[in-house]
C-alpha cells in the first residue's frame, strides 16, 4: 500500500527506481522464504529421508506419520490461538491426561475404574473430555485476562494442578478396557483415513477458517498484534485473551481422548512434554511468540515437519535421547528466526 502524497510534508519521497531497487526485491525475497521456506523443509527432509531409507514413502509409512502427527497437530492448532494473542500454554500435556482418563472411566467396562452407571455411550465421554479440557483453559484464562497473571505462570499453575487432579481420580492406575465404539475414534478409520487424521484435518479446516474468515480471527489478530491499539478500536482484548485458553484446552481434552482411545486404556502419566512438541510445531510453523503474526497453516505443516522427523529417525534407528536433542535445535532455531524478524520490523 503506497501512501498518499502530503502537501505538508517536505522531506524528499524516493523515486520509483530506488523503491524497486535490491533492498525491495531483497525484502520480498525474504518475505517469501518466511512464507514458503517450512514447506520447502518439509519437502528437503521428505526427499532426504526418502533417499536415506526406501520403507519412508511407502503408504503404510505415511499414513502412520499422518496417525502419529495427528495428536500433536490438534494441541499445536490450539496454541496457535494462544501465542497468536500474545500468550502462551504450558499446561496441555496435563490437560491431554486428565480428559483422557475422565472420559476413558466414563467408556470403560472396567468395573474398577468406571463412574457408576457406566458404560456411557461415547458421545458422553467425548463431551466429557471436551467440556475437562475446556474448563481447564477457562480457568488458566481466567486468571490471565482477569487478573493480568502472566500465562507462563498461570499455565505452569494448570500444568501441575490438572496433573494432580489426574493422579487423584484415576488413583494413579490406568483405565483398561475401554468399549468398541470409544476406541473407534483412535483406531477406526472413515474411507479408509484414519480417524485421529480425520479429526486433525477438521480441527484444521474449522481453525483456518475461524481465524481467516471470521470477526473473532481478526480479533485474535489484533489482540495479539497491539494490544492497545485493539482496546482502544473496540475489541475487548480480555475477552479475546480468554476465549483462545478455553480453545486451547478443548482441544487438548480432544487430543487426550484420541491418545486413550488408540492406546486402548487412559494412562494418568500420559502427556509429559506434549507442550514442548506442540510449542515445536507452533513456532517452526511461523507464528511469533511476540504474537500477533502467524497461520494454522503453517502450524500443521511444522507439526507434520515434527512428525516425518521423529518418524525417519525411527526408521533408521536413531535413539530418542537424539531425537530430543535434534528436536531442541529445531526450536531454537525457529525462535532465532522470529527474533531476527521482529528485531528488523
Amino acid at each position: 500500500m503506497t501512501d498518499r502524497t502530503d502537501p505538508a510534508r517536505t522531506d524528499p519521497q524516493p523515486s520509483p527506481a530506488a523503491a524497486h531497487g535490491p533492498t525491495s526485491a531483497r525484502a520480498r525475497a525474504v518475505e517469501r522464504l518466511q512464507r514458503y521456506g517450512i514447506f520447502l523443509a518439509l519437502v528437503v527432509v521428505c526427499l532426504a529421508l526418502t533417499a536415506l531409507n526406501e520403507f519412508f514413502l511407502t503408504p503404510r509409512n505415511i499414513v502412520n506419520v499422518l496417525r502419529q502427527t495427528s495428536i500433536n497437530g490438534i494441541l499445536a492448532i490450539g496454541l496457535t490461538f494462544v501465542i497468536l494473542a500474545r500468550g502462551i500454554d504450558l499446561s496441555v500435556g496435563s490437560v491431554v491426561a486428565l480428559a483422557g482418563v475422565i472420559a476413558a472411566s466414563l467408556a470403560t467396562t472396567s468395573s474398577g475404574a468406571a463412574v457408576a452407571g457406566g458404560p456411557y455411550p461415547v458421545a458422553v465421554a467425548l463431551a466429557a473430555g471436551i467440556a475437562v479440557g475446556a474448563a481447564c483453559g477457562a480457568a488458566s484464562g481466567a486468571v490471565v485476562a482477569r487478573f493480568n497473571v502472566p500465562a507462563f505462570v498461570a499455565t505452569l499453575g494448570m500444568l501441575s494442578a490438572a496433573r494432580g487432579l489426574t493422579l487423584l481420580y484415576s488413583e494413579g492406575r490406568p483405565v483398561p478396557a475401554l468399549t468398541d465404539e470409544f476406541r473407534w475414534i483412535g483406531t477406526g478409520d472413515l474411507f479408509g483415513v484414519p480417524m485421529p487424521v480425520v479429526l486433525f484435518i477438521a480441527v484444521f479446516l474449522a481453525s483456518w477458517w475461524v481465524l481467516g474468515q471470521t470477526r473473532f480471527g481478526r480479533h485474535v489478530y489484533a489482540a495479539g498484534g497491539n494490544p492497545h491499539a485493539a482496546t482502544v478500536s473496540g475489541i475487548n482484548v480480555r475477552r479475546i485473551r480468554f476465549a483462545v485458553f478455553v480453545i486451547s484446552g478443548a482441544l487438548a481434552g480432544l487430543a487426550g481422548m484420541i491418545l486413550a482411545a488408540r492406546t486402548g486404556s487412559a494412562l494418568p502419566q500420559a502427556g509429559v512434554a506434549y507442550e514442548l512438541d506442540a510449542i515445536a510445531a507452533v513456532v517452526i510453523g511461523g507464528t511469533s511468540l511476540a504474537g500477533g503474526v502467524g497461520r494454522v497453516t503453517g502450524t500443521v505443516i511444522g507439526a507434520l515437519l515434527i512428525g516425518v522427523v521423529n518418524n525417519g529417525l525411527d526408521l533408521m534407528g536413531v535413539e530418542s535421547y537424539y531425537q530430543l536433542v535434534i528436536k531442541g535445535l529445531l526450536i531454537v532455531a525457529a525462535v532465532m528466526l522470529d527474533q531476527t524478524r521482529n528485531q528488523r520490523d
